[in-house]
């Protein structure tokens, strides 16, 4: 199976991996992606589809929030994701946060950066959201801040 490169999107000391959706067959290589990218919390937005242990037995977190593939995340999910970047990001500045779901339409639109990927209810989604918070925090470059 020929699965795409992890993408790393930063800002300030704020990282982000996008991954593909692993196999048990391919968890062994996952897992080292993971440790390159130093990657200790896994967000998993699809229907569990690999055995999280051998993940989580090599020291990573990972939070299941599956949503309907195509589907805007629920407000639930909205508000866990940013209280999780609140918190890992305040205690563990430079961490690295993974997410990955199973539409790798999704990971092949981060990668190139071109439109077109999203969908019309996703895109509806994203027009009328607002954000539910800030994250504020201070680094050595000065103030940040997320929505």
């Amino acid at each position: 199976m020929n699965c795409p490169a992890p993408v790393e999107i930063s800002y300030e000391n704020m990282y982000f991996l996008i991954t593909h959706n692993p196999t048990n067959a391919t968890l062994n290589k996952f897992t080292e992606e993971l440790k390159k990218y130093g990657v200790m919390t896994l967000v998993r937005v699809c229907d569990a589809t690999y055995d999280k242990a051998p993940v989580e037995k090599e020291g990573n977190h990972v939070l299941d929030w599956p949503l309907d593939d195509g589907a805007p995340p629920p407000n639930q999910i909205v508000d866990d994701w940013l209280n999780l970047l609140k918190t890992k990001f305040r205690e563990e500045p430079g961490c690295s946060v993974a997410v990955h779901c199973v539409y790798e339409d999704a990971v092949q639109f981060i990668r190139q950066k071109r439109r077109g990927v999203f969908n019309s209810k996703q895109l509806l989604y994203l027009e009328k959201y607002r954000p539910k918070m800030q994250l504020h925090f201070r680094n050595t470059n000065g103030h940040c801040c997320v929505q």
